[in-house]
């Protein structure tokens, strides 16, 4: 098979970009004029929306998307732009409207989550890059919401290391091979991951003050940091096995 049609995104991937891309930039647009958002917010998402869509082509194309984009990778398209306006109002200030904002962005986000699974397996469009992708929308909305928690001051700088568990997770395979081996699907991971989410939503619903606020997002924070130690022991367990 020649190679250009190897990397060659499969059909819909484009177009459903294009449109996200695009609502999300409208959005941004109206909630800049409605909330009188600071610049930064607006020129965030002028940024970052079309070059995540640009990255996101690439990886169906290349990471396994499967014959069709589908459904499922939509709904969680959908949530990604969601996560982009989270991530750009981390820049604005958290006043008024803008904090009830924050927290109707996040719920519909954290409300799709699961849809696209259970869409995926309905539909027979379950691939490595959907999973993927869903995967690494949690991620970055546990980053903003994380960002945000402290921007707000509804924690401290700790509530950091929950957007960064993973990242670090990550970073420390490079020199730590068996931290790769790939994990059996895990009720428990999700659930974590759900929860988390969920502390740090209600520590940013606008009446939640500190210190409560910060008690909130710590249970989540100490769940997300039991469950990553059990993956941890799990995978060192095995540290001496060949890896598949």
């Amino acid at each position: 098979m020649p190679s250009s049609a190897r990397a060659a995104a499969p059909p819909g991937a484009a177009r459903a970009v294009v449109v996200a891309v695009t609502a999300t930039v409208l959005a941004a647009l109206a909630m800049r004029r409605w909330l009188e958002l600071d610049t930064a917010f607006l020129w965030t998402v002028l940024v970052l929306a079309p070059l995540c869509g640009a990255v996101l082509v690439v990886l169906a194309a290349t990471r396994g998307a499967g014959a069709r984009f589908g459904r499922a990778n939509e709904v969680t398209l959908a949530r990604g732009a969601l996560v982009l306006l989270l991530v750009a109002l981390v820049a604005a200030r958290p006043d008024g409207a803008v904090a009830w904002l924050i927290v109707v962005l996040a719920l519909a986000a954290l409300s799709l989550d699961g849809v696209d699974g259970s869409l995926a397996r309905r539909r027979g469009e379950t691939s490595a890059f959907g999973a993927r992708f869903d995967m690494e929308t949690d991620a970055v909305l546990i980053v903003a919401l994380a960002a945000l928690a402290l921007q707000q001051g509804k924690a401290g700088p700790w509530i950091v290391l929950a957007g960064a568990l993973r990242y670090l997770f990550v970073a420390a395979s490079a020199p730590l091979p068996w931290l790769r081996r790939a994990l059996p699907a895990s009720r428990r991971r999700q659930t974590v991951c759900v929860l988390q989410i969920v502390s740090l939503i209600a520590c940013l619903v606008p009446p939640v003050a500190a210190p409560a606020s910060g008690m909130i997002a710590g249970a989540g924070l100490v769940l997300l940091v039991g469950s990553f130690a059990v993956d941890v022991v799990w995978l060192a367990r095995r540290s001496g096995e060949p890896l598949a």
